[in-house]
């Protein structure tokens, strides 16, 4: 794996060691023990998810992705609701979360264009059994997770079904904006907590794929917002979970999560690749270079030894653990940035020739 110095990073090396030790029959387990997989933690449809979205169009890694993608079926029900949680065996009703369906859903979505036919039906089928459900979401994370599914599924060739219910999304996430916002609070909502980069970015997606000149305006305000309250000291310094970010208090340094520097890189690349402008590109790798040490402590979070990412960015260091999370959240931030960067040097190739 690449380390980084404080600037560009020309080629990205991909370590599925540890994501392949995480993965049984059954899926992606959900905590491990330093780096020792813990079977007995369970299994959950956010890790599967996110972990699917990773493999889906990796040919070299099918078998991964198929795991992931059976885990999902799994899960599902007949009429189409999904259960976070399997353990011993057991699906447990009582952790789901509309966050993790819309997680589900974004995999579905992404993953509907596998190169592999059986991911790509399979995907299709569990997204059009689900997809009817987003209008019960009160979740904002799920409204969001769940408009850039639709944003991310063939917007080409929606039905008007999906463009009469992608454009109710978003009108709920403008409306929760328009409520909560203030001249130095371009926010959704009264606090910054997880995984913040899904709000601005499904309004962005959805702006490219309608042209709404209001949606823009309030994804670009909104993330401009977020960019300046996580970067910090020339480095990405994640809104702490001990106590969150709460409107006009201040914002707590630890524990920063791995999943985090994931979410800003996808709506900065997402701004980056709708506007065009390159300090969303530059904003992008500086949260990137979090996982290999420029953050508050000056720590990798990436572990060379065994392949995996630490949990969390803690207030004595990091959390040694390695758990589906992280390292999911690491090798997808891999992948998105290795795409830009290759686009970086075809382009710069060009302008030489």
């Amino acid at each position: 794996m690449i380390t980084t110095s404080g600037r560009k990073t020309k080629s990205i090396m991909h370590d599925y060691r540890h994501l392949i030790r995480m993965t049984d029959n059954n899926g992606m387990m959900q905590f491990s023990h330093l780096g020792v997989p813990d079977a007995g933690s369970g299994y959950t449809l956010d890790d599967n998810a996110r972990a699917l979205m990773l493999t889906a169009d990796n040919e070299h890694i099918q078998e991964l992705a198929a795991a992931y993608a059976a885990y999902l079926f799994q899960a599902q029900d007949k009429n189409g609701g999904w259960c976070n949680l399997l353990s011993n065996g057991v699906y447990y009703s009582t952790y789901d979360s509309e966050d993790s369906i819309g997680r589900a859903l974004l995999a579905c979505a992404v993953s509907s264009a596998s190169c592999v036919e059986g991911i790509r039906e399979l995907c299709h089928d569990m997204f059009k059994r689900n997809i009817p459900r987003v209008l019960s979401f009160t979740s904002p994370r799920a409204i969001a997770y769940s408009l850039l599914a639709l944003c991310k599924y063939q917007p080409e060739a929606w039905p008007p079904y999906y463009q009469t219910l992608a454009g109710q999304l978003s009108g709920e996430l403008i409306e929760l904006y328009q409520l909560k916002h203030s001249q130095r609070w371009y926010w959704f909502e009264d606090y910054l907590t997880y995984c913040n980069g899904i709000l601005p970015q499904a309004l962005l997606a959805f702006a490219g794929v309608s042209d709404n000149r209001q949606v823009l305006a309030i994804g670009k305000d909104s993330l401009n917002f977020l960019s300046e309250v996580l970067f910090r000291n020339e480095h990405l310094d994640i809104v702490g979970n001990c106590g969150w970010y709460q409107r006009g208090g201040k914002i707590p340094i630890f524990d920063q999560q791995p999943v985090d520097a994931a979410s800003i890189i996808s709506v900065l690349l997402e701004a980056y690749e709708l506007l065009g402008n390159r300090e969303y590109l530059d904003l992008a790798q500086t949260a990137y270079e979090w996982y290999h040490g420029r953050n508050h402590h000056g720590l990798p979070l990436y572990n060379e030894v065994t392949g995996g990412c630490f949990d969390a960015l803690t207030e004595e260091g990091v959390n040694l653990n390695q758990g589906a999370e992280a390292v999911v959240s690491l090798l997808l931030s891999d992948l998105m940035m290795e795409e830009y960067l290759v686009q970086e040097e075809i382009g710069q190739t060009l302008e030489q020739a």
